[in-house]
């Protein structure tokens, strides 16, 4: 039982620790959001609730400047004011701000917030395993491999996500009758949008496929479901 004692106070701390970070952001998002009021993008985004038989999708804009979408731990989905702006100066599409909003949707109905609950406790251990191991056998560096170890670990689980929710996006703009040019074609402009973070960035470190590679991996999807190759469509001027 003493042995199996470290691995339980870091299952405990992983609980505590997500708990206490969702519950820290619910207070941010709350503090700092509000209902979205665009009449054409509502319109698209009751394409999306009609698809999925819901009465309705509700979104949120969260005031901070960064080109973001995101799905609170409560389900809650949000875009933030940086892409509303883009938006408003005709540099996205109300399709393409709809493909954000089934990503995240995505997100939900998959469960990962879920997951990532239990990816942080398994990284946690794994943490621990490895310091233990390597910091015997190299001394000095081994709880510094162990941290790189486990955020590799981290980033290909969190890509992992990524792809099931665009994936599962795809599926939905399809059904909703919106396609998949607006979700490949802010795909392709992303990296400008959000300033080329990432770019040289090795692939494996990232939390986030690279735009090209989830292109593929949409178009893909379409040549399994038997569908035309959808070009990306560059939002109205």
């Amino acid at each position: 039982m003493l042995k199996l004692t470290p691995f339980l106070i870091m299952i405990a701390y992983g609980v505590l620790a997500w708990r206490f970070s969702a519950w820290r952001s619910a207070r941010e998002l709350d503090a700092r959001s509000g209902a979205l009021a665009d009449p054409r993008l509502k319109a698209v985004v009751a394409r999306l609730a009609a698809a999925l038989g819901l009465a309705e999708v509700r979104v949120q804009v969260y005031e901070v400047p960064a080109v973001n979408g995101l799905a609170a731990a409560d389900g809650r989905i949000f875009l933030t004011r940086g892409f509303l702006d883009r938006y408003r100066d005709g540099e996205v599409s109300a399709e393409e701000l709809a493909s954000v909003v089934a990503h995240e949707l995505g997100h939900v109905a998959l469960g990962h917030a879920r997951r990532r609950l239990i990816d942080f406790t398994g990284q946690n251990a794994l943490r621990l395993v490895l310091a233990g191991l390597l910091g015997r056998l190299l001394p000095g560096l081994g709880v510094w491999l162990a941290n790189l170890a486990a955020g590799l670990f981290a980033a290909r689980l969190s890509r992992q996500d990524e792809y099931e929710a665009d994936a599962w996006a795809a599926a939905l703009l399809v059904r909703a009758g919106i396609g998949t040019a607006p979700q490949k074609a802010l795909f392709a402009r992303l990296g400008g949008l959000a300033g080329g973070a990432g770019a040289e960035v090795p692939a494996w470190f990232l939390s986030h496929p690279r735009p090209g590679e989830r292109i593929a991996a949409i178009e893909a999807l379409e040549a399994r479901w038997g569908l035309p190759a959808a070009p990306p469509r560059q939002p109205p001027r």
